[in-house]
């Protein structure tokens, strides 16, 4: 298992950072300890806060992102992390572009959860539905954290 892991999606507002705080979360009742972070292939949001809708649909799960905020992927970050999770196929392509020839490390964060038939975590700030999403990130987080252990 990865120990240091980067989830990415387009704007890092709704998806990766929900993925690392549901992960965060999960680890931490399962007392692993990983070094994870979230970013965006896009510049639009960095700086900010998760979206606010996402935020909300998380705290009703336990999960605070408040102290989260939006950041763009770097080259550096193919150094610094072991794997990096892509929430869907045109972040992977990105990824790629990004760093290419370090395919290796890259993997889309619905792998983890196969059983769920989807190959990307639809964005919920265009789709809206934020609690669809969650319950996705969960799967694949819990997923992610079975090849952990305990």
């Amino acid at each position: 298992m990865a120990q240091s892991i980067l989830f990415v999606c387009l704007g890092n507002i709704c998806r990766s950072p929900s993925a690392e705080g549901v992960t965060r979360a999960l680890a931490a009742r399962r007392g692993l300890d990983l070094r994870l972070d979230s970013a965006g292939t896009g510049d639009w949001h960095v700086g900010k806060p998760p979206y606010g809708p996402m935020q909300a649909a998380a705290l009703v799960r336990g999960y605070d992102l408040s102290g989260l905020r939006a950041r763009q992927v770097s080259r550096a970050d193919f150094d610094r992390f072991d794997l990096i999770l892509a929430m869907d196929a045109q972040n992977m392509a990105d990824l790629r572009r990004l760093a290419p020839g370090r395919d290796a490390q890259l993997r889309l964060f619905t792998d983890f959860a196969p059983e769920t038939g989807m190959t990307e975590v639809p964005d919920p700030y265009f789709t809206r539905d934020f609690t669809g999403a969650l319950d996705l990130i969960e799967l694949c987080a819990a997923g992610l954290l079975d090849q952990a252990g305990p």
